[in-house]
């Protein structure tokens, strides 16, 4: 099993290798590309690493040619102030680069299987309680632009013959990386508070399944165009807040009693705070009606997991350090 991940070397990219690990054991050949050689030396010893910066130029050919499996996760973190410079740095991470990746697709002399190029739940733009599946049309505003570039890049794949999978992932809730990463210290601090009315719909994913759907579209052959990587239970941001409060042992009352004004956000991020204050009520139509069985359906189960791990790393690196 040949499997080249752009990206692989950052949260999910490597969650998604030990799964694929897990799955195949030494039958797995990884390839890692990343575009720092430092990062590079980091990778574990059975992930082989490429370097190479696939939003500067096309990669060789030789990089995917008769690849099972080409996952492309790269794309530069929208959390920032979205200056014209930042907006124009996060479409080239992603449009720039799918597009030279598929350019290599078409000049390898064995297009790889199949390409799961990764995408987002920003592309159905600010949608109150409206319930969202892969058949629902995109919203408005930066991201879902971005995100629909993104896709159509992707899915040129199609026309050489490869099956593509655009993964639009939700928050993505896992120790050591991530949203859980930036939000649990200030909820372990007591200070955790809901966001402006908390009315808004979060669609999150634990990151077990995260990479559990990217394995089972390999897996499975019918499955191919949108795929939403969230939860079936898609929650409030008010809900969201008291879990995590109740997940960390704090008192979840004044969690959801508290409310931080989306102001704040704004005055930090700009309008880069539309990604902390819309609602996404998200649905994984695709991935249950194609039989994925979910390991944390429930966020309570998926943040207690995250909160146990998240000590069990700072033990270990204790006991090290």
């Amino acid at each position: 099993m040949r499997i080249v991940v752009v990206g692989g070397r950052g949260f999910l990219g490597q969650a998604i290798l030990r799964s694929c690990f897990n799955t195949w054991g030494r039958e797995l050949q990884a390839t890692v590309v990343t575009r720092r050689r430092e990062r590079a030396e980091l990778l574990p010893v059975w992930q082989r690493p490429f370097v190479w910066d696939v939003s500067e130029s096309v990669p060789p050919p030789s990089l995917v040619n008769g690849a099972d499996a080409v996952i492309n996760l790269a794309g530069e973190s929208v959390v920032q102030r979205w200056t014209q410079a930042a907006k124009q740095r996060i479409r080239d991470s992603r449009v720039l680069a799918t597009r030279n990746l598929v350019e290599s697709f078409r000049q390898a002399a064995q297009p790889p299987k199949i390409l799961i190029n990764a995408s987002a739940t920003g592309y159905y733009g600010d949608r109150g309680d409206e319930e969202l599946t892969e058949e629902s049309p995109p919203g408005q505003g930066f991201l879902s632009e971005i995100c629909q570039l993104w896709e159509e890049e992707a899915m040129r794949a199609s026309e050489l013959g490869v099956r593509v999978v655009c993964a639009r992932f939700g928050i993505v809730l896992g120790a050591g990386g991530g949203f859980v990463e930036r939000v649990m210290p200030i909820f372990e601090w007591g200070l955790g508070a809901k966001i402006g009315s908390g009315k808004q719909w979060i669609s999150w994913v634990h990151i077990s399944d995260a990479a559990g759907m990217v394995l089972h579209a390999i897996k499975k052959e019918q499955m191919k165009g949108a795929m939403n990587v969230v939860a079936p239970n898609p929650v409030t941001n008010k809900e969201f807040t008291r879990t995590l409060a109740m997940a960390v042992g704090k008192p979840a009352f004044l969690a959801t009693l508290l409310s931080v004004p989306p102001f704040i956000f704004r005055l930090q991020l700009g309008e880069g705070a539309s990604i902390l204050t819309a609602s996404q009520k998200v649905l994984p139509k695709l991935a249950l009606s194609t039989g994925y069985t979910f390991a944390f359906p429930e966020l309570e189960l998926a943040l207690r997991e995250v909160y146990f791990q998240r000590r069990a790393m700072e033990k270990a690196l204790a006991t090290t350090s």
